[in-house]
C-alpha cells in the first residue's frame, strides 16, 4: 500500500485532536461539548494534494477519488479500485432510479451578458449545480458521508459493526434535507429530518415520498440558536449518525463538496483561464469552506495557479459571519479558535430573507471560511434584500439556469463589491422549485 493510499488523519482546528477514520468516526471532535469549553471544534480532512488526479470519469467521486478520505480508507484496508467503483456505482444507480440523476461533473461557463449587466469589467464564470442530485450542491457533502459509511460496512472494520441499527439524522429547511433523503433512500438507510415550521410544503411532501421521518421544530422564546440543529444534536447524542452538512457535527461532510472546487479549477485550467474573485453565498459556511479547500488542493496539485479571493456573501437578515469578520480584525486566528463565543454566536433576531436557504442562525464553519478569506485576500460582504432580488432577476434574465434566490445569492456580492477582481466566478447552487404550496 502506498503512502497515497494510507487513511489520512482528521485534525481538529480548535484543539489539535486527531481522529483516525478507521478507528473512530470523523464526525464531531471527541473533545467537543465539555462543560465551559469555548473552543471551536471542527475536524478537518487534510488539504494537501497528494498528486494530480488519475481518473477521467464523469462521476466526481470516481474522477477525484485519490483526494477523498473514503477512497483512501478503502485502499488502506485492502479494498481495490474496482471495489470502490462498485460502491460508487451502486449508490449512483440507485440515485438515478430515485431522483432521476446521479452525480456527474456539472456545467461551468462564461456568462458575458450577465457580467455586463452586473457591471463587471472582466469574465464572469457560473457553475451550475441546479441539475445535480436533488437540485443542489448539498448532495456532494452527503455522498461523501454515505461512501464513508459504506466503506466501513464493506471493510469488516470494527467501527462498521451494527451501523445499520443507527438512524441517520439531519437538521435542514430544504435542499440539504432533500439531498439527505435521496441519498439515504439510495443507501437504504432510515433518516430523521428536523425541519422548521415554515419549511415549504412541497419539500415536506417530497421528504415523505422518499421515506424520511420528518420532525417539525418550533422556535421558543428565550432559546437561542436553531431549534432544528438543537434537536438533531440530541438525536446524535442518543446514538443517531449525523448526516449533516455542517463541519462541527460531521467533519467528513465538507470533504465531499470539495469536488465542486476541483471541477471549477479543472474547467478553468482547460480553458486557460483563471478567476480573481469567487463570490459564495454563506449560511452555515460548509459550502464556502469546501470550495476554498477544493481550490487550495487543486492549486497545490497544479490544476490552478492559485486559489481565487474568497468573497463571502451574507444577507442583511442574518449575517453572523460578517459580524465575526469585523470583530476579527487584527486578531490571531488560532487565538480566535480558542474563544469561539467572542466571535460567533446565534443571530439575535429571527432570520428573514428572500434567500431563505442561507439563514442559518450561526455560521457553523466560520473559522475555516475566515481562514480562507485571510489566505486569499478575500472579505465578507452583506447584501440587502434589494441586492438579493436584483441578483436573482439578473440571473434569470441573462441565463437559462433555473436558479433560486438562495442559489443566486452569491451573485449579489458582485453588485456590492464589483471591483473585487477583474474576473470572477459564482455558483448557482440550487434550483428554483417553483411550488410553495
Amino acid at each position: 500500500m502506498t503512502g497515497e493510499d494510507a487513511a489520512p488523519l482528521f485534525v481538529c482546528h480548535g484543539c489539535g485532536a486527531t481522529v483516525d477514520p478507521a478507528r473512530a468516526f470523523p464526525f464531531a471532535c471527541p473533545n467537543a461539548g465539555a462543560p465551559g469549553d469555548d473552543v471551536d471544534h471542527v475536524l478537518v480532512a487534510p488539504t494537501n494534494a497528494l498528486s494530480r488526479r488519475d481518473g477521467d470519469e464523469d462521476n466526481p467521486f470516481l474522477r477525484y477519488r485519490q483526494w477523498l478520505t473514503p477512497y483512501r480508507l478503502a485502499r488502506a484496508v485492502g479494498l481495490s479500485n474496482a471495489a470502490w467503483a462498485e460502491l460508487v456505482g451502486e449508490l449512483d444507480l440507485r440515485l438515478q432510479q430515485i431522483d432521476g440523476r446521479g452525480f456527474r461533473v456539472t456545467p461551468m461557463a462564461r456568462q458575458p451578458t450577465l457580467a455586463a449587466a452586473l457591471g463587471l469589467a472582466g469574465d464572469l464564470w457560473i457553475k451550475d449545480e441546479t441539475g445535480n442530485v436533488s437540485g443542489s450542491h448539498k448532495g456532494r457533502h452527503l455522498m461523501g458521508v454515505a461512501l464513508y459509511l459504506r466503506v466501513l460496512e464493506r471493510s469488516g472494520l470494527a467501527l462498521g459493526k451494527d451501523l445499520r441499527a443507527r438512524r441517520l439524522t439531519i437538521a435542514s429547511c430544504g435542499n440539504a434535507a432533500l439531498a439527505a433523503a435521496a441519498i439515504a433512500r439510495a443507501a437504504d438507510w432510515p433518516l430523521d429530518v428536523f425541519i422548521p415550521v415554515d419549511a415549504e410544503p412541497s419539500v415536506v411532501r417530497r421528504l415523505g415520498e422518499l421515506g424520511a421521518a420528518v420532525v417539525v421544530c418550533e422556535r421558543r422564546g428565550g432559546e437561542a440558536g436553531d431549534p432544528c440543529v438543537r434537536a438533531a444534536r440530541v438525536a446524535v447524542a442518543a446514538g443517531a449518525i449525523p448526516f449533516s452538512v455542517q463541519g462541527p457535527d460531521d467533519g467528513i461532510a465538507v470533504e465531499g463538496a470539495r469536488t465542486l472546487g476541483f471541477e471549477m479549477a479543472e474547467t478553468l485550467a482547460a480553458e486557460g483561464a483563471e478567476v480573481e474573485a469567487l463570490f459564495v453565498q454563506v449560511g452555515g459556511g460548509a459550502f464556502a469552506s469546501a470550495l476554498a479547500q477544493g481550490f487550495a488542493i487543486a492549486a497545490a496539485a497544479g490544476l490552478a495557479r492559485r486559489a481565487p479571493r474568497l468573497i463571502a456573501v451574507q444577507t442583511a437578515g442574518c449575517a453572523p459571519l460578517a459580524r465575526a469578520w469585523r470583530r476579527l480584525d487584527g486578531v490571531d486566528l488560532n487565538e480566535a479558535a480558542r474563544c469561539r463565543s467572542r466571535f460567533m454566536w446565534p443571530w439575535e433576531s429571527a432570520p428573514a430573507s428572500l434567500a431563505h436557504g442561507i439563514l442559518d442562525d450561526e455560521t457553523y464553519d466560520w473559522w475555516e471560511v475566515v481562514k480562507a478569506m485571510r489566505e486569499t485576500g478575500g472579505e465578507a460582504v452583506v447584501a440587502d434584500e434589494a441586492a438579493i432580488a436584483r441578483a436573482l432577476s439578473l440571473a434569470r434574465a441573462h441565463t437559462a439556469i433555473p436558479v433560486s434566490a438562495t442559489g443566486a445569492a452569491g451573485l449579489a456580492g458582485a453588485l456590492i463589491a464589483p471591483r473585487a477582481g477583474k474576473s470572477a466566478a459564482a455558483v448557482f447552487s440550487g434550483v428554483e422549485r417553483g411550488e410553495s404550496a
